[in-house]
């Protein structure tokens, strides 16, 4: 299975089509996305391309493709316009014999984990930072953020495939890379 995982898109719709670009190019089954993804959030700057509407209907294009959780600048009023669910704080996947916990980041996260198996995935974004770790008894993972990189790069994003997460650059740089034991 490949799977591209992204996060924080906060409105930008320029960089957001640069993301989809990349999915057609990776040529993933489904895209997991993060949370955060119409509004920039009160301490944020607007990100490059800044048009929720525009990206309300970019994502509604693609409904059939995502998985997705709620960030938390994500509202019921952006679900009132998303045709796909995005207000689950968590979701379980069972993954290549793997459990992953998805979520955005601000609940659970390294320092907050729930109870889990060895070997778990925890999958967020939240921080906007590009991350790819083993913590104790399990992996953490953050793709960074697509439109708001607070790591002085540019946006990014996440392959897994075969037991391996990669973090990519928007223009397909690998810049971290994870294989799970």
């Amino acid at each position: 299975m490949r799977l591209m995982i992204a996060s924080d898109l906060h409105g930008s719709l320029t960089l957001t089509e640069k993301l989809f670009e990349c999915y057609e190019k990776e040529k993933a089954e489904k895209l997991v996305l993060l949370g955060d993804l119409l509004y920039h959030g009160a301490r944020n700057d607007l990100p490059e391309g800044y048009s929720t509407k525009g990206l309300t209907a970019l994502l509604n294009a693609h409904k059939e493709d995502l998985l997705c959780v709620r960030g938390n600048c994500d509202s019921a009023v952006d679900q009132m316009v998303l045709e796909f669910p995005i207000m689950a704080d968590y979701n379980m996947m069972f993954v290549d014999g793997r459990t992953w916990i998805v979520t955005h980041g601000d609940l659970i996260h390294e320092e907050a984990m729930i109870p889990h198996t060895p070997g778990t995935v925890l999958l967020h974004g939240h921080t906007h930072l590009k991350i790819a770790e083993k913590i104790g008894d399990f992996y953490y993972l953050n793709p960074g953020s697509v439109s708001i990189p607070k790591d002085g790069d540019q946006g990014s994003y996440m392959i897994y495939e075969d037991g391996c997460f990669t973090i990519k650059l928007l223009d397909g740089t690998v810049v971290k890379e994870l294989v799970l034991d």
